[in-house]
């Protein structure tokens, strides 16, 4: 069946989206001391991280695993200003850190009404979009920890709060060879909470030869002591729906949880 031009868009839009990297550091981790000693604050080990982040204990109602292949591919950029939102955007901290380590927080999907099962081939062009924009609909969030020696963690934060501000207007990154163009960067209200918080939303446009949609993506990072955690959120089913969503705010809840 021949789809139309805007059946086809949203596939592309949705193709790219998934191109979308989130990779975070190499490392593990756990200890829970994150009291704010300035200059005398150590990083907490790779062990010591893997042992405080979130689990699928934690988080009923989502899949907790490794981070995918098709979400570990670093977006870069040439411009310096802006690399904390692109460290960011692939599940990493805003700076480089002793130590780190990540996971992927997949929502379960969204139980549908029973019905007679259907063939794709069988549907109307507006069935079809709608079937596969419900499929689709399900936040999928890269969460990292990142830790600092000393005061890293807060000119980590510090970092990305100015990228925020210098990128306000776009720029143009790379990942896996092929350049994403992100028109707007801006500031967001955060989730979570700790010793500082920055969040903000990203929208990428695609060559008007690909059809020229944009993506909506959403990220925040916030501080506790000498460890930052990480979050980068999309919704692939939102996307295509041109619908708000935001970062999970259960997922930031339950990392949060396990850092105090």
């Amino acid at each position: 069946m021949k789809r139309s031009s805007g059946v086809r868009l949203c596939a592309t839009v949705t193709v790219s989206a998934l191109s979308f990297a989130l990779v975070t550091g190499c490392s593990d981790g756990g200890s829970k001391d994150f009291a704010d000693q300035g200059s005398a604050r150590k990083a907490l080990s790779a062990a010591e991280l893997k042992k405080l982040i979130v689990t699928q204990d934690d988080l009923p109602g989502y899949a907790v695993g490794a981070v995918t292949e098709a979400r570990a591919r670093r977006i870069t950029t040439d411009k310096a200003a802006c690399e904390p939102l692109t460290r960011v955007m692939s599940g990493l901290a805003p700076t480089e850190a002793p130590a780190s380590t990540d996971r992927m927080v997949t929502e379960n999907a969204k139980k549908q009404p029973s019905a007679k099962p259907t063939s794709l081939d069988d549907l109307d062009e507006g069935e079809f979009e709608k079937t596969m924009r419900k499929s689709l609909d399900r936040d999928v969030t890269t969460v990292a920890l990142a830790s600092y020696d000393g005061d890293g963690a807060e000119r980590a934060l510090t970092s990305l709060s100015a990228a925020v501000k210098a990128c306000a207007g776009g720029f143009t990154g790379r990942q896996a060879g092929t350049s994403v163009k992100f028109t707007g960067i801006a500031a967001e209200k955060p989730a979570g909470g700790g010793a500082g918080s920055v969040a903000f939303a990203a929208t990428m446009k695609e060559d008007e030869g690909d059809g020229g949609g944009t993506a909506l993506v959403h990220a925040e990072v916030d501080r506790h002591g000498s460890t930052v955690s990480v979050y980068f959120t999309s919704n692939l089913g939102a996307m295509m729906a041109e619908q708000a969503y935001t970062v999970t705010p259960a997922v930031v809840k339950a990392q949060e949880t396990r850092l105090k």
